[in-house]
């Protein structure tokens, strides 16, 4: 994976831009968020006009949309979970086009976009336990939406970090600045081995 650039911004300084792999990085998370988000969407409205409906990603026993799609997890906040991406990732996506052209945003704006992110990767991590242990079934789109939230986590994670919006040690942000790629892959591959040994009878039969 590319190393995304970055406008370094000086040690407490008020405002900063990101680099053109930051920027992109954003709107192909946002863009790939929303898109699993939209197609969600439309299967649980089908979901809710015909109970017999199938999703197209209802593959076999374990990718199982319409499995998830049913679960008392798919409206954590009494409202279909895809609503929520399709709010936030459009926002990601913002964000993201804002950059190319130029933007700057302050230290109060990347600390809060920051916590959102962190909102995000926390909410999806309840949602792959969920999925993997209590609904016993993978949804791709979902899958889709979690690599997104993750790649997106990290990767703003560690321009808050560089940028000296977040405290932390010099090494840290060293390592950031060389190695950003390193964590989420960690991140991916770890959920990826999760959902390999959950089912690795299927996988192997």
């Amino acid at each position: 994976m590319a190393r995304t650039g970055v406008r370094h911004a000086r040690p407490g300084a008020r405002a900063a831009g990101a680099g053109r792999g930051l920027a992109v990085l954003l709107v192909l998370t946002g863009a790939a968020g929303l898109v699993a988000s939209w197609v969600i969407t439309l299967d649980k409205f089908k979901l809710l006009e015909d109970p017999d409906f199938t999703p197209g990603c209802s593959l076999n026993p374990v990718v199982s949309c319409g499995s998830v799609m049913t679960s008392d997890q798919a409206e954590a906040f009494g409202f279909p979970n895809p609503m929520l991406g399709l709010v936030t990732y459009a926002v990601v996506l913002g964000v993201g086009v804002s950059l190319l052209a130029g933007a700057v945003f302050p230290r109060w704006y990347w600390l809060t976009f920051d916590a959102g992110c962190l909102f995000g990767v926390g909410f999806v991590s309840w949602l792959q336990f969920e999925s993997l242990y209590r609904i016993n079934a993978l949804c791709l789109w979902c899958c889709l939406a979690w690599a997104a939230t993750i790649l997106l986590f990290w990767y703003v994670t560690a321009h808050t970090v560089r940028n000296a919006y977040l405290p932390a040690p010099r090494w840290l942000k060293a390592f950031l600045a060389e190695f950003t790629w390193v964590v989420p892959v960690v991140h991916l591959g770890v959920v990826g081995m999760l959902i390999l040994t959950r089912w690795w009878d299927f996988w192997t039969s």
